[in-house]
């Protein structure tokens, strides 16, 4: 089983920057991929960003050239680098990560953290 722990959230103006983290604990061998994730009030979970354990990178369309997803394997932690924040990126980013379970995938949560952008 996997542990996320996201933190860096916070209120911001527009244009401004912020940096998530996740950091996971537990089984983490069995990581495949890991991503950001947000949902805005009244709104579905969408997809922000992912990174597999190769290090491959996929962005939503509508944050491409402003964020930016890493990761550092010795700290076992992911960020999500946020710039040029908009006020429609207001929301609640998740951490999930994808853990290999014999023959199945099984994704963990993190808690949440509350990104607000407003003037």
């Amino acid at each position: 089983q996997v542990q996320l722990v996201e933190s860096g959230g916070g209120l911001v103006q527009p244009g401004g920057s912020l940096r998530l983290s996740c950091a996971a604990s537990g089984s983490i061998f069995s990581i495949t991929a890991m991503g950001w994730y947000r949902q805005a009030p009244g709104k579905a979970r969408e997809l922000v960003a992912t990174i597999t354990i190769r290090g491959s990178t996929t962005y939503a369309d509508s944050v491409k050239g402003r964020f930016t997803i890493s990761r550092d394997n010795i700290k076992n932690t992911m960020y999500l680098q946020m710039n040029s924040l908009k006020p429609e990126d207001t929301a609640v980013y998740y951490c999930g990560a994808d853990a290999s379970v014999g023959s199945r995938s099984i994704r963990s949560w993190g808690q949440g953290t509350q990104v607000t952008v407003s003037s």
